[in-house]
């Protein structure tokens, strides 16, 4: 990407080679905010729309945080909506053969995580599912958050600390 930083966003190369560097990353990034794989498509889908829509007044080297900008934005403007739709989501059980012990403990086990992890504050939650599942560095998630690599650790420290606490063997 260095050699097209001085290009123009509206050159169709450099506008694919910056999403092919970043769509996977930003869709992640909001997937684990809303919560929904179809809401964090949407929103990349649109945040590129408008960052095509706008190409003459992005720079290349501004363009990868436009695009987060303007996805993290989509996210705050539906997030109430979002959450009680989760929060009423359709919980019908599922029949099936496992052991009825085994299926109560694995639901008793999945609340507590999901607790746990509900109970984190959102930045918390956010490093710790984009570093142990996403497997992204500090540094690339410092990078999309626009925070020092140090206020990362911190965090992933005070949430693996929470966790620990209200979730036994972890």
């Amino acid at each position: 990407m260095k050699s097209k930083d001085t290009g123009n966003v509206c050159d169709e190369q450099v506008f694919d080679t910056l999403f092919k560097a970043n769509s996977k990353t930003i869709f992640n990034y909001i997937y684990y905010k809303f919560g929904n794989e179809e809401k964090a498509y949407d929103a990349v889908q649109e945040a590129f729309l408008k960052l095509w829509e706008n190409c003459a007044k992005v720079p290349p080297a501004k363009a990868k945080s436009y695009v987060y900008t303007v996805a993290n934005n989509l996210y705050l403007n539906v997030i109430k909506a979002e959450k009680v739709r989760l929060k009423y989501a359709d919980k019908s059980l599922k029949t099936t053969q496992e052991d009825p012990e085994f299926l109560m403990e694995e639901s008793e086990f999945k609340q507590k995580l999901d607790k746990a992890l509900n109970a984190l504050p959102e930045n918390q939650r956010l490093t710790f599912l984009l570093h142990r599942i996403d497997g992204k560095k500090y540094a690339e998630i410092a990078e999309m958050e626009g925070i020092s690599v140090k206020a990362i650790e911190k965090r992933m420290h005070l949430a693996l600390k929470s966790l620990r606490e209200k979730i036994e063997g972890i």
